[in-house]
């Protein structure tokens, strides 16, 4: 095995790509960055019956989206591949071979009825070994072969060595012990020629030259499994690594139930992937106990097994969205404009595809009025709808208690007076906050009152981005329009 970090990520196609998943592939990724080895995509698609490729692509994309990206694997090649388990079937015949000529191996050909029954009566007598009993271990050689000659159907299972044990040391969980009585002669080849999990995940993790795996605790029941396989091929068994799984905030294994649990799903409701990054590195991995967000940067040069942590992890859909707002923030006006701004409101249907470059310096304008208000990008459309909708209705409950009350007609009389007094080249928050600022005490009014009433015409609700930087956004002919529209409903 090489001295050169190799590791691998290998979904399956039978879905997309999900939280536990996601998390797995950075720690991998991460990992291969920090020790500039190799990190490898390969596609664990030996489930015929549900994998797709429409679910292989998503996955592509949802890691794309992320930003991981692989140096080995689908579209962009490697001197180990092919890359997908269904193209490697002769390579799993070839090392089957092998164990054949060393004995390793049997065919069994027990019906999947008599494995059932084996299974029931073991459970009947509440044996404390239920698994399969071996009827096919002894049977001789030229029985054997006579009977597959002959057309029958049959598995093949790996001969475990009886009354030993199997050891490994995990990087998270330490030494583990394993005895071969709990474990039955499991299968390698299905009857139909196609390789099991534990067969074919080795074969391909030796000839690829994986020196870590690094997976979910999920796995460590097949890591003694495994384990015997790569010594039975002499082949170098590679380090584990098994990560605690993630539990939603009932105490649960994270599920549908919890909501989106998807890699796209967090993408359509408005996530940034360098949040994901961050957050789902944050489920079981610390950079020093206090840090909470860092850049990707920092997670490539600081990664290491070490620091994983053996005790479960809370996904925290709340922490999640605080921490994508801060990642937003962050973002200078112009990136935020173009990586979340313009998106949502093209998807809201706001504004038509060239809109930004034609206004893309007023454009960017908006950044401050939804960057310290949002979490989400899809928050922004209804945020700013009032910058490009001016058929917009008031709100109901704003204009009864801000702009239908005694003497607000005239207020804003005074105030459309005063606003058009202010030359269309010079209509900027300095000249409006000029003109707007001394006139409650002027009028004897509250400036609260004074503004909401402002606020309400502007804006169409009393909850609105910054007035002012409004204003200058929407120009003096609409602002003084949308302010003699709410003129008609104050008393």
């Amino acid at each position: 095995m090489t001295d050169k970090v190799r590791v691998r990520f290998a979904p399956s196609p039978t879905g997309l790509l999900h939280i536990g998943g996601a998390r797995t592939a950075i720690y991998n990724w991460a990992f291969a960055r920090k020790h500039k080895g190799t990190f490898i995509l390969r596609i664990d698609d030996t489930d015929p019956e549900r994998s797709t490729e429409e679910n292989t692509q998503a996955i592509l994309d949802s890691l794309t989206w992320l930003g991981i990206d692989w140096d080995e694997g689908p579209l962009v090649g490697g001197d180990y591949g092919p890359y997908f388990q269904t193209q490697r079937f002769d390579t799993y015949e070839e090392a089957l071979e092998q164990l054949k000529a060393k004995g390793e191996v049997y065919p069994c050909f027990c019906t999947a009825e008599e494995l059932a029954k084996a299974r029931e009566d073991a459970a009947q007598r509440s044996d404390s070994f239920q698994g399969y009993p071996g009827t096919c271990r002894h049977i001789p050689k030229e029985e054997a072969e006579a009977r597959i000659a002959a057309g029958e159907p049959h598995t093949w299972r790996i001969r475990v060595p009886e009354k030993e044990t199997v050891t490994f040391e995990d990087v998270v969980r330490g030494p583990q012990v394993f005895q071969t009585k709990d474990l039955d002669d499991f299968v390698l080849m299905r009857s139909d020629g196609t390789p099991t999990y534990n067969y074919a995940t080795v074969v391909d993790d030796a000839l690829m030259e994986i020196t870590h795996i690094i997976r979910g605790d999920d796995h460590i029941s097949n890591t003694p499994r495994q384990v015997m396989v790569y010594e039975a091929l002499g082949y170098e068994v590679p380090k584990f690594a098994h990560l605690s799984m993630i539990l939603g905030s009932d105490g649960k294994r994270l599920s549908k139930r919890h909501g989106a649990t998807g890699v796209k799903e967090y993408k359509d409701r408005g996530f940034l992937p360098e949040t994901m990054i961050n957050y789902l590195t944050l489920l079981g991995w610390s950079l020093d106990g206090e840090t909470t967000i860092f850049s990707v940067d920092t997670l490539k040069e600081n990664f290491d097994l070490q620091r994983i942590s053996k005790n479960p992890a809370v996904f925290d859909d709340e922490k999640l969205q605080w921490m994508n707002g801060e990642y937003l923030k962050a973002l200078s006006d112009e990136a935020f404009t173009e990586q979340a701004t313009v998106p949502a409101l093209l998807e809201a249907g706001l504004i038509q595809e060239g809109d930004y470059e034609a206004r893309k310096d007023w454009f960017i304008k908006t950044a401050e009025l939804a960057k310290p208000r949002i979490r989400l990008i899809p928050e922004i459309a209804p945020l700013l709808q009032y910058l490009f909708d001016d058929t917009m209705d008031f709100d109901q409950k704003s204009v009864e208690k801000n702009v239908a009350k005694e003497g607000i007609g005239e207020v804003l009389d005074k105030i459309i007076e005063a606003l058009e007094g202010i030359d269309e080249n010079e209509w900027d928050v300095a000249h409006i906050d000029e003109v707007l600022q001394p006139m409650p005490e002027v009028l004897e009014i509250s400036k609260k009152k004074f503004f909401q009433a402002i606020r309400v015409g502007i804006t169409f609700s009393q909850v609105s981005p910054q007035l002012s930087e409004s204003m200058e956004l929407l120009g003096k002919e609409r602002s003084l329009a949308r302010l003699r529209k709410v003129r008609a409903l104050a008393l």
